[in-house]
């Protein structure tokens, strides 16, 4: 079986610091070179891989302000596209773009949806769903008008995390600093719930983050810490009394939720999009409506198990279970 993982090239595959799309891409690269796959990663030239690696682009656009993003995705997609014969499946993880090649290629190609940027661009998978397979990350982020062969959920590498029974007392807020991640209310949740907040992560809108974070920032109650590499993320969300996410949207996933829990950290999370599917409520963490709800949920965060929420993320979400799935979903459209 010869794969083609096709990653995006915002970010380097693996990301140094953000870029979930990459990051899961990478995972299912590598995850796949263990098994024993004949894999070919279509990433940028710094990345990494167990792979092979092929590249157009030498670095990452969001890396690099001389890259023209639209200009090097149509070089870095149509890379692969003219190679299309040389592979048994083609693995898209670059969202809508490549579909349009589908109808070009004779090499079955596998989506996988992480998540729906806007209603707006649904009529693309519609107009090729008949030649195409769609994998879901969640069962809540499908589309009613299209047709999905699975949902598979995003698979970490649990040898990444470290499970730490013994917390401190902060609070932590870790993912973009964006209006829909939360940010702001997770200052006030922490502020009601008396206790200090660690807020780490990409600022993605740079307005909201000067307006609603920046002027709550004290050393004594709310500190920022930038944007976290793969070690400082592996401490903060281990060491965190509980992760905070009260997210304004129907988020498809939520990798930090996933992560924090594989260190044994609750998380607190609004009941949106795919929280339910990745929390059991009172059980890994707790799933609130509002920030009263959560700022409650802290002070009963004691009554969670931390060994239960490793053990709950392992039985969900690592690598060797998502590989498991995209094999049993590669194998199906094989047979076709």
């Amino acid at each position: 079986m010869k794969i083609a993982v096709l990653s995006p090239i915002a970010w380097r595959t693996p990301p140094i610091k953000y870029g979930p799309w990459e990051q899961v891409a990478s995972n299912i690269a590598e995850g796949l070179v263990e098994k024993g796959i004949d894999v070919t990663l279509f990433a940028t030239g710094n990345s990494s891989t167990k792979g092979k690696l092929e590249y157009i682009s030498e670095t990452a656009y969001a890396e690099n302000s001389s890259i023209e993003p639209k200009v090097w995705e149509c070089l870095h997609i149509s890379n692969l596209m003219e190679q299309a014969d040389k592979f048994d499946l083609i693995h898209n993880n670059y969202d809508f773009l490549p579909l349009s090649y589908s109808k070009l290629i004779k090499t079955p190609m596998l989506t996988t949806i992480h998540g729906f940027s806007s209603p707006k661009i649904i009529p693309v998978y519609k107009k090729y769903n008949k030649n195409n397979f769609y994998v879901s990350i969640s069962n809540s982020d499908r589309s009613s008008e299209l047709d999905y062969i699975a949902t598979v959920y995003n698979g970490i590498k649990s040898s990444d995390f470290t499970f730490n029974p013994n917390p401190k007392e902060y609070l932590l807020f870790f993912g973009r600093i964006h209006p829909e991640k939360g940010t702001s209310e997770s200052i006030q949740i922490a502020k009601k719930a008396g206790r200090k907040l660690i807020i780490s992560g990409l600022i993605q809108d740079q307005e909201y983050f000067n307006k609603k974070v920046k002027p709550f920032i004290d050393n004594d109650a709310v500190v920022y810490v930038g944007n976290s590499n793969p070690n400082e993320r592996n401490k903060l969300l281990g060491e965190a009394f509980a992760l905070l996410h009260p997210i304004s949207f129907n988020e498809p996933f939520g990798l930090s939720v996933a992560e924090s829990m594989l260190c044994g950290t609750p998380v607190i999370a609004f009941n949106r999009g795919s929280m339910p599917e990745l929390i059991q409520d009172k059980k890994s963490g707790f799933l609130v409506n509002s920030i009263e709800e959560a700022v409650l949920a802290v002070d009963s965060i004691n009554l969670v198990s931390r060994a239960y929420c490793k053990e709950w993320a392992e039985s969900k979400f690592t690598q060797e279970k998502m590989i498991e799935a995209y094999l049993n979903v590669y194998r199906k459209i094989l047979k076709k």
